[in-house]
């Protein structure tokens, strides 16, 4: 039997700074929009451009990771699968939203330089599926540390241990 293959992979630049809230479960979930670039001549030789927008939701710790290093401008690669959504405006209309739900994430733009920025994103005024809180969930307490000069815009991002990391061997440890 066949399986079945929902899978996107696109390049391009974010419109805007990604914005990260918190499920009530805890879950972060990061979303961006990435402006992709086609660009074509017709029969006549004319050179022509067209943007087509995408709207990326990331979860957890990819999410995380979106919130902390992309920027407006950044140029991305995005690999995920396509959802759409259902949901009611304002005026009690369905209306569909399809999303790029990430699965990986690979920023292209060297450190410190922006690509390009398309002209303009669209915007969107839509409800998430799960209701949201603005403030991370509660973190263990940790030790202070001294104020920074400027303070941040983004919600801090807890740091889980690494895992499988390599432990320091002590001299003890090594049979002779």
């Amino acid at each position: 039997m066949a399986k079945d293959l929902n899978k996107v992979q696109l390049t391009g630049h974010l419109g805007a700074d990604p914005e990260m809230r918190y499920t009530a479960q805890g879950s972060a979930v990061t979303t961006f929009r990435v402006a992709s670039n086609r660009t074509w001549r017709d029969k006549d030789g004319n050179t022509h451009e067209e943007t087509e927008w995408f709207r990326v939701v990331a979860w957890d710790k990819l999410g995380e990771i979106c919130n902390q290093y992309l920027t407006k401008g950044t140029r991305v690669y995005v690999e995920g699968r396509l959802q759409t959504r259902k949901w009611t405006d304002r005026d009690g209309q369905d209306r569909y939203t399809t999303e790029v739900i990430a699965q990986d994430m690979i920023i292209l733009s060297p450190k410190g330089e922006r690509g390009p920025i398309p002209d303009a994103e669209p915007a969107y005024d839509e409800p998430m599926d799960e209701p949201v809180r603005r403030t991370p969930p509660p973190v263990s307490p940790t030790p202070s540390r001294p104020a920074t000069s400027a303070p941040s815009t983004r919600p801090p991002v807890s740091r889980a241990p690494a895992r499988n990391q390599p432990q320091p061997i002590e001299d003890e440890d090594i049979p002779f």
